[in-house]
């Protein structure tokens, strides 16, 4: 019988920890300039899991200090409304940090509305001139990318780092294979883990023997939206296992008549990997977390200048 430990990551743990801080700045910002940084979160439609998200973001909020600004719109609002819309919060001097909850109806083109938003308060780092100076050696974006990881899962550029500096793993110098190439995770990861001067490899599609090249990394950042696609077997011993995407799976057994799992095969990649980031509990809380430190970081150069 194995022995081996692996150490679980604590997403929830850590997303604490950074909400407190975030907390106690946003007092002082209040006492001090009679000012406190304002999150405004745009939601089209009713889908039940971006509300789920909204929800959840504007609880956060409140828990901090944060104020809310919300903007709940019609399925049906035209593109050129929400661009309106867009412009209004880019002038707000109460608003800080933009939010626009994706996906968006299929009427809009969420490109072109990512793009209208104010770099400065562009949280989610999404628009292209942020992305582009994340891409280059010496920029750094306005805000650092967060993530609404598919709105919870877009947050996770950023915090993946965060999980690996707060933990004391060393990312320098490390062979990290990030499986997935998404716009809105797999590509900045890639590129803020550069910064960190890390030796990436991306797996994608159309990437031939996949499992070979995961199997040299030291680091593995999986964010393709496959349940449990990265077996045990694929892992090296002692890595390190940051597991970004949620997939939902039918289960009989649970009550919701379904469970949540990561592209990793949890039960598996414990008895090999060195830590791990379990599903749920892990990314997922970071996202928010930095979601809050973006707003907030955006606010203090605009209070503080």
């Amino acid at each position: 019988m194995s022995d081996h430990k692996v150490t679980i990551i604590d997403g929830k743990a850590v997303a604490q920890t950074i909400r407190s801080k975030i907390a106690a700045e946003v007092c002082r910002l209040s006492e001090t300039y009679i000012k406190v940084p304002g999150l405004a979160v745009m939601i089209v439609g009713q889908r039940k899991d971006s509300q789920s998200y909204v929800n959840m973001k504007r609880k956060a909020c409140a828990e901090v200090g944060i104020k809310s600004i919300d903007l709940d719109l019609l399925e049906n609002v035209s593109e050129s409304e929400l661009i309106s819309k867009v412009h209004e919060l880019n002038v707000n001097p109460d608003v800080h940090g933009i939010l626009g909850q994706l996906p968006l109806p299929k009427h809009i083109n969420e490109e072109k509305i990512l793009t209208e938003i104010s770099l400065g308060k562009d949280v989610d780092g999404f628009h292209p001139l942020n992305i582009g100076k994340l891409a280059m050696k010496g920029r750094d974006p306005c805000l650092f990318l967060n993530s609404s990881l598919i709105s919870v899962f877009f947050s996770n550029k950023h915090g993946c780092i965060e999980l690996l500096t707060r933990h004391g793993i060393t990312i320098k110098g490390k062979n990290v294979v990030v499986v997935g190439r998404s716009n809105i995770v797999g590509l900045p990861v890639s590129l803020l883990l550069l910064k960190e001067d890390a030796t990436v490899t991306m797996v994608h599609s159309r990437t031939k023997e996949p499992e070979s090249i995961v199997r040299n990394a030291d680091i593995i950042i999986a964010a393709v939206g496959q349940a449990a696609m990265i077996k045990g077997s694929w892992i090296k011993p002692g890595a390190v296992v940051i597991d970004v995407r949620t997939n939902v799976v039918d289960d009989p057994s649970k009550k919701s008549g379904y469970r949540l799992v990561g592209d990793v095969d949890f039960q598996e990649a414990c008895k090999t990997a060195g830590c791990i980031t379990p599903i749920p509990g892990g990314v997922g809380p970071m996202t928010v977390a930095m979601l809050l430190k973006n707003t907030l970081d955006g606010a203090k150069r605009v209070i503080e200048g």
